[in-house]
């Protein structure tokens, strides 16, 4: 188990208020899944770097957007905040204060034409 991996616990939780409405061909483990979703959601790669004991990236991907496009996750959110008695709480990036030589830069746009200086 990957340090990203639920714990028993917590997918005994959070398996109550998955959707169950299976159409078609059978659904791949949700936990596997889930683990995959949440290790790339906290380490930040690409989806298609996700390490193979997770299953195959489009898997992963797919059933993020489709969960995100049907409500899913906020449905988990507010489940996990009822069960601890909180409340959710989210972080826009807009607020959240870049570093500070990204404050200074200057925002000037020089053509420079082939072979010639540019004017420091």
């Amino acid at each position: 188990m990957a340090r990203s991996d639920m714990s028993d616990l917590e997918w005994e939780f959070i398996k109550q208020v998955l959707p169950n409405k299976s159409r078609g061909v059978k659904r791949v483990d949700d936990r596997r899944v889930i683990n995959g979703i949440f290790y790339v959601l906290r380490t930040g790669i690409p989806w298609a770097d996700l390490p193979e004991e997770y299953g195959p990236p489009t898997t992963i991907y797919n059933r993020f957007n489709r969960w995100t496009y049907a409500g899913h996750w906020d449905r988990i959110m507010e489940a996990v905040a009822d069960a601890h008695n909180v409340d959710t709480v989210m972080v826009d990036g807009t607020s959240v204060r870049a570093h500070h030589s990204a404050t200074t830069l200057k925002k000037t746009t020089r053509v420079v034409a082939w072979g010639a200086r540019a004017a420091g």
